[in-house]
């Protein structure tokens, strides 16, 4: 196996996971997006140049762990096994944009980030190691499937596991979002912590075809969007760890805008743009759109 000679640039979005009613199973891609560079240190005639060179730029710059230990690194290894050698050196600088445990996705971004930076960086990685391949990589190191496959492949995502089998369906979409990030940050274990083992019959049957229903919202029939996106499984069971932000998603529900809590939160999400008013003090307001290709290697 021969490494690309330069760096190599990969552009992945954030997502937004669950949609309100879709809960592990919808993902929607959005304008929003990390870059990482990386760029094989070993020369020609096999010298080690360095071993791992790391730099960080935007969120995350004063908190993430400059090693081997970062996911974006973890994800590299993981992908550079299946194609069958890691390279012994490596100069990475992120640029990072996506909010860290806000719901957006920021995990799924850095471990696909390191898959496609991975085979980007073999000469022959792309097909060696396809699109395919790439999302199964990524759903079986993140440990569930909804947010990389909308980091994957773009898009409104519908991804689901058939025994290990990681699947997906992607559509088009093109709406609007208003997404708002609090200060603080929720981990996705603890959301995930407070759902129930069991949930009445009458709230899976309303979430089935709430999400049924979304599906259909979110690529013909946007004036569907504020019933579409009413959900009984797993929103109001974190209420508890992000009051604030199921207080605004509340508010803007009750004023017939069609808003969920993020991921696990607790960024709320609302489809629209003019929304920024609506904002608490000290939290953060992105206009964002679709992102219809997913994760891929920027031109150099």
């Amino acid at each position: 196996m021969s490494f690309v000679a330069g760096p190599v640039s990969v552009r992945t979005p954030a997502s937004s996971a669950n949609l309100g009613p879709g809960f592990d199973a919808l993902g929607l891609a959005l304008t929003l997006y990390d870059d990482v560079t990386g760029e094989v240190t070993e020369s020609t005639d096999g010298e080690v140049e360095g071993d791992l060179h790391f730099t960080v730029e935007g969120e995350g710059a004063d908190s993430v762990p400059r090693d081997e230990t970062h996911l974006v690194v973890r994800a590299m290894h993981a992908a550079f096994d299946v194609l069958g050698e890691r390279p012994r050196g490596l100069r990475l600088h992120f640029r990072n944009a996506i909010p860290h445990g806000r719901g957006l996705g920021s995990s799924a971004a850095a471990i696909v980030s390191g898959i496609m930076l991975a085979r980007g960086l073999v000469d022959d990685g792309a097909a060696r190691l396809g699109d395919s391949a790439a999302y199964q990589l990524a759903a079986d190191l993140e440990g569930h499937p909804d947010n990389v496959a909308a980091a994957v492949f773009g898009g409104l995502t519908i991804a689901w596991l058939d025994g290990a089998a990681a699947c997906v369906e992607r559509l088009d979409s093109a709406t609007d979002v208003t997404v708002f990030v609090p200060p603080g940050a929720v981990s996705t274990e603890k959301a995930r912590g407070l759902l129930p083992e069991q949930v009445p019959h009458r709230d899976a049957a309303h979430n089935a075809g709430r999400a049924a229903l979304l599906v259909v919202a979110l690529t013909s029939a946007p004036d569907r969007l504020l019933a579409a996106t009413d959900d009984r499984l797993h929103q109001s069971y974190r209420s508890g760890a992000m009051p604030d932000s199921y207080a605004l998603m509340q508010e803007l529900r009750v004023d017939g805008i069609a808003a969920i809590i993020s991921g696990a939160g607790p960024a709320v999400l609302a489809f629209g743009h003019g929304l920024a008013g609506r904002a608490p003090e000290g939290w953060n307001v992105l206009e964002l759109g679709v992102d219809s290709e997913g994760a891929r290697i920027l031109a150099t």
